[in-house]
């Protein structure tokens, strides 16, 4: 992605295929966007909440990282859409980094600001869904790209093994 990435950074973007048995996707989208909700099941958010500047939404959200690393934070913007294509509904999800102002860099925590997302979730058929994700960040710092693409590479499966264990949960919480 030349033009969206212009350095080199080594990094990997990540395409993501997978499947949430027992998740609908409607579930799915829910749970997804409801960050009330992902503070109680991520256990690396450490703060998370959205609000509107100049009449935009956006997020904010600091991740935990181990220690020796320092945290790193997001502000983005994204967008949710349920779209009819030939009759099959799919849930949209797109989100991307922004510079806001009112949100300054806080010290000892790195700004993520490159950070793209696009996510699609359909019914699989049965009881769950399929989802689709393309995901690219850069968490800057002082990280050597090998442990980050391992961690990006062990983090997914765990992060979806998590996603489909509170769509388990969400009915009972809201």
């Amino acid at each position: 992605l030349p033009i969206l990435f212009p350095q080199q950074s080594g990094l990997y973007e990540y395409k993501i295929f997978g499947g949430l048995a027992d998740c609908p996707p409607k579930l799915c989208a829910d749970v997804y966007m409801d960050l009330d909700f992902r503070k109680q099941w991520d256990q690396y958010v450490k703060e998370l909440y959205e609000k509107t500047y100049d009449g935009e939404k956006v997020i904010y959200w600091e991740v935990k990282y181990p220690f020796p690393l320092s945290n790193r934070d997001y502000v983005y913007i994204r967008e949710s859409r349920e779209m009819d294509v030939d009759g099959r509904k799919i849930w949209v999800v797109l989100a991307q980094s922004v510079s806001v102002p009112q949100c300054p860099e806080k010290p000892g925590i790195i700004r993520v600001k490159s950070y793209k997302q696009s996510l699609a979730i359909e019914s699989d058929g049965k009881t769950g869904s399929k989802v689709y994700m393309y995901y690219f960040d850069n968490p800057g710092g002082m990280i050597p790209s090998w442990l980050v693409n391992w961690a990006a590479k062990s983090g997914v499966p765990a992060f979806l093994k998590d996603m489909q264990k509170a769509c388990r949960n969400y009915s009972k919480s809201t």
